[in-house]
């Protein structure tokens, strides 16, 4: 790693996939479009100057890769040093240690011999693990909260925010009945700012009495006889989201910053596998719920070359990435023209999803079309596992690594199990084990 060198941010702005609507960086609380409707979603995404890749030498990733945030140039734009970004990161970072445990740090990056020998990969090739089962909260979904975060921090702190004080802040809201609810809390914790999380009627009590003890609101959602298809859990956190609430949410549709963050666990495997290993990488395997973990982690990976093929791995009980890339691909414009058919190609699961892998029974892929069209320019698709495979994956995971994971955090490694023929034996492939079993 090489040390800071006079690079600027090198993200300018955000542009809407849908409509095209453009809003410079430095604009404060742009969590999503403005055209976006129920019936019509929309997302936003960071334009970006080309910049080599060229993390520093620290071991937080929001520092190391700093200057590639988006939060970055929105602080730079307010008239934030680099030392004083560097500041802000390494406050948040030690307040979030002191409630959760654990700070951020670089999550390692190991080729399983186990899993690789009994995959039948050669000593030139096998399985390599993306372990985020030690990251904040136990899961990668930190990440992407903490550039929300961070904007938040930066907003309040330059006086760009709508609310004068501390005590007139709204509340944080977030949908979800897992990881990214105990991250979400653990961030607002260790920044003291108050959160409703608005988990299903089925919610694991172990992590519902964690958020009561973060000091969450916790608001059940069940399913309302006039409710429109889709999560209730969801409808209820936007509900909440037009009343004033900050979506502080794991889905670029919300907002479009927790994309920002979740590309550091992309820069970071890139990176350590080209030090680790002279070829190629072949193919990334992700689990797939909602889409983010995907979309942000294949881009960061690809933003060192070459690109490896993005397979999404979703279930047989509840696969609605799968529909819509063949829908997406059937489209007079292909792939290419998926934004503007986002109905088109993308819908609530119909049958009540269902799996052990219960973290990725997301109702929609809210992250579809930049996880559609990653997977068209790498040559990748998306990968449906049998419950069988499921289950196989998270006993021979936990048992060839030893790590303590969830069956929702070794669903890609049953996406590999699944197209295992696709692949040679030299060839290298990633899997990301996040989230520890509860």
């Amino acid at each position: 790693m090489t040390p800071e060198v006079g690079l600027d941010p090198v993200v300018e702005a955000l542009v809407c996939a849908v409509c095209g609507y453009r809003v410079d960086v430095a604009t404060p609380l742009t969590w999503r479009c403005p055209h976006a409707t129920a019936d019509q979603p929309h997302l936003l995404r960071f334009a970006r100057a080309l910049a080599p890749l060229r993390p520093r030498d620290d071991a937080n990733p929001f520092v190391a890769f700093r200057p590639y945030l988006a939060w970055d140039a929105f602080a730079a734009a307010a008239g934030l040093s680099p030392a004083e970004r560097d500041a802000v990161v390494r406050a948040l970072d030690a307040d979030i240690a002191r409630v959760g445990a654990v700070g951020f740090v670089w999550t390692p990056l190991t080729r399983s011999a186990e899993l690789s020998s009994a995959l039948g990969f050669s000593a030139d090739g096998g399985v390599w693990v993306k372990d985020e089962t030690a990251n904040v909260a136990g899961s990668h979904k930190a990440r992407h909260l903490m550039t929300i975060a961070l904007h938040l921090v930066v907003a309040e702190r330059r006086g760009l925010t709508p609310w004068g004080s501390r005590r007139d802040r709204p509340m944080l809201a977030i949908a979800s009945c897992g990881n990214a609810a105990l991250a979400a809390a653990t961030i607002a914790a260790a920044l003291e700012w108050p959160i409703s999380v608005f988990v299903p009627e089925w919610a694991n009590e172990a992590v519902v009495a964690r958020l009561g003890e973060l000091g969450a609101t916790i608001v059940r959602c069940p399913r309302r006889h006039d409710d429109p298809p889709g999560d209730p859990c969801v409808l209820r956190f936007r509900d909440a989201v037009s009343a004033g609430a900050v979506p502080f949410a794991v889905q670029g549709p919300e907002n479009a910053w927790c994309l920002d963050g979740g590309r550091t666990i992309g820069w970071e495997l890139a990176w350590q596998f080209a030090a680790a290993h002279p070829a190629p990488l072949a193919a990334l395997f992700v689990q797939v719920g909602g889409g983010a973990l995907a979309s942000s982690a294949w881009q960061g990976a690809s933003d060192l070359g070459p690109v490896p093929a993005l397979r999404a791995v979703q279930t047989q009980g509840c696969a609605p990435l799968a529909r819509a890339w063949q829908r997406a691909k059937a489209l007079p414009g292909g792939v290419a023209g998926a934004a503007r058919h986002w109905r088109d190609c993308m819908w609530p699961w119909e049958s009540e999803p269902h799996s052990l892998a219960e973290g990725i029974l997301d109702d929609e892929t809210y992250d579809w079309v930049p996880v559609v069209e990653a997977m068209e320019a790498s040559g990748g698709s998306p990968v449906v596992a049998s419950e069988a495979l499921i289950e196989q994956a998270w006993s021979l995971g936990r048992r060839a690594t030893g790590i303590e994971v969830s069956a929702t955090g070794t669903a890609g490694l049953a996406g590999l199990m699944a197209v295992r023929e696709d692949y040679g034996d030299d060839d290298n492939v990633v899997v990301i084990f996040s989230g520890v079993e509860r």
